[in-house]
């Protein structure tokens, strides 16, 4: 075993109960010292919680060191550089051993590694189709694509090329729509598993309004499901989502056979669209008129649940809000697709005010893999409607927000001991204008607004995945 040092600018986001823990009296050597966390803790700072009542506080180390396993792939632990130095490189020094290795990125901003909670593997080759919006786009791009994936060689070598750029961005997980296809599932599982990345995905369920090659009778299409879970859920990193492409593309019969599938599993995930386009919505009235509305087929399906997300919710009403919250439904904002399809502006803090919303890139109609080009954007949606996303809302919502929307945060989202080690290294002045802004700055809620509305994959110095690394910029 080595310990792996990273000293650098550390930010991340914790709960009270982290707080609690690290301020916990565990044992003298682990005990965290309270004037350490005063003044590291930001409780000053208001962020609007994902899960509903807990409290959220931003947490910044200007001098910090990050203590990483590389057997386990755990971080041990994290805290001033001098703190970790004197525990663990003197400690190792005074027992005659050399288990540390340190990284020295003093200059450089260090946070979890983001997280996707909407995207489409097989439309990475189909990203930025001009001219149409959500229905005419699917028919025209999306279906055209889609059907390259019967073939073994394409799917493999497209989920190695979106996983890649995953990482060039700093994404270490995300929630990912394959195709009908279930082998496109299995290469992106199988190249996922190679990586050690925390990857959620399925084969798509679609029985009508599709091009033939593409839909696959229901019942067929959720015995794919079921051998996809039996094949990868929890294998190492990977979980499986049954994954409804929406209400449009499937008929009454796959949807109820994919919830009775949903309620016989504890841990497997849903995902599918909701209420993301007018002609959408009208459309599914149209296909279900003994329906309240889009979401209650979904209900009546038993597709709703806490580890149930729905890309977009922009057109709901009341009620549905109001089930959204009974049921812990989460909603995934796709900004840059909302727009790129002229779908609508999402609502962030009304929706926020009734249950658990994450953010998502939604390529191919998104434009960008970069959770930090994607903040950009859901910053002026909600600009458009007289709302503020403060730069901690957002990297908080892309770190430890979407852990906590997916139910991963006991595991990802931050740097709390035993969690695993996926982590970015930033490089804040990567490009000439980013250093001319940032020397403007006089704060460090300034400067990361502005690694906000002007980052992209150039600031990705390095990709850390479970305590390995698995990307560096040419830079680097």
């Amino acid at each position: 075993m080595t310990l792996h040092i990273y000293q650098a600018h550390l930010l991340h986001y914790i709960s009270e109960d982290d707080l609690a823990k690290r301020t916990a009296a565990e044992s003298p050597d682990t005990r965290i010292p309270d004037f350490l966390v005063n003044l590291t803790v930001d409780k000053d700072t208001t962020l609007l919680p994902v899960i509903a009542g807990v409290r959220v506080y931003p947490e910044y180390i200007a001098d910090g060191a990050l203590v990483i396993d590389d057997e386990t792939g755990l971080v041990i632990n994290y805290g001033s550089r001098e703190a970790m130095l004197a525990n663990y490189v003197l400690t190792a020094t005074n027992n005659s051993q050399e288990p540390v290795q340190i990284h020295d990125h003093r200059h450089k901003l260090i946070m979890p590694g983001f997280i996707d909670t909407h995207v489409h593997y097989p439309q990475i080759d189909m990203i930025a189709a001009y001219g149409e919006q959500l229905l005419d786009w699917l028919n025209n791009y999306t279906f055209v694509t889609e059907a390259n994936f019967g073939d073994p060689k394409v799917a493999h070598d497209t989920a190695q090329f979106f996983l890649n750029q995953l990482l060039a961005n700093g994404t270490t997980s995300a929630m990912v729509f394959a195709t009908s296809h279930p082998l496109s599932a299995e290469a992106f599982f199988a190249e996922s598993h190679r990586l050690n990345t925390r990857m959620i995905t399925g084969n798509v369920l679609m029985d009508q309004n599709a091009p033939a090659q593409l839909c696959v009778p229901a019942e067929q299409s959720i015995r794919d499901t079921q051998n996809i879970i039996d094949n990868w859920h929890e294998r190492g990193r990977q979980h499986v989502a049954i994954t409804p492409r929406f209400a449009i593309t499937s008929t009454p019969k796959q949807l109820r056979l994919a919830g009775e599938l949903y309620a016989s599993y504890d841990s497997v995930y849903l995902q599918t669209h909701l209420a993301e386009n007018r002609d959408e919505v009208a459309f599914v009235q149209q296909l279900y008129p003994n329906h309240k509305g889009y979401l209650d087929v979904y209900d009546d399906m038993g597709l709703l649940g806490r580890r149930t997300t729905l890309a977009h919710g922009i057109y709901l009403e009341t009620p549905e809000y109001e089930r959204l919250r009974e049921t812990g439904t989460q909603i995934s904002h796709c900004p840059t697709s909302n727009l790129f399809l002229g779908s609508g502006l999402f609502d962030l803090p009304k929706t926020l005010s009734y249950t658990g919303v994450s953010i998502a890139t939604d390529v191919g109609a998104g434009t960008s893999l970069s959770m930090l080009m994607t903040l950009s954007e859901a910053y002026k949606i909600q600009q458009l409607q007289s709302n503020q996303l403060s730069a901690h809302q957002g990297l908080y919502q892309i770190t430890l927000g979407n852990a906590q929307s997916l139910l991963l945060d006991d595991k990802i989202g931050n740097f709390m001991p035993n969690k695993e080690a996926d982590f970015v290294v930033i490089d804040m002045k990567a490009t000439e204008l980013l250093e001319r802004r940032m020397a403007q700055t006089k704060s460090l809620e300034e400067q990361l607004f502005v690694l906000m509305m002007l980052g992209d994959d150039r600031v990705i110095e390095q990709t850390v995945v479970a305590g390995v690394s698995r990307y560096c910029s040419a830079a680097l």
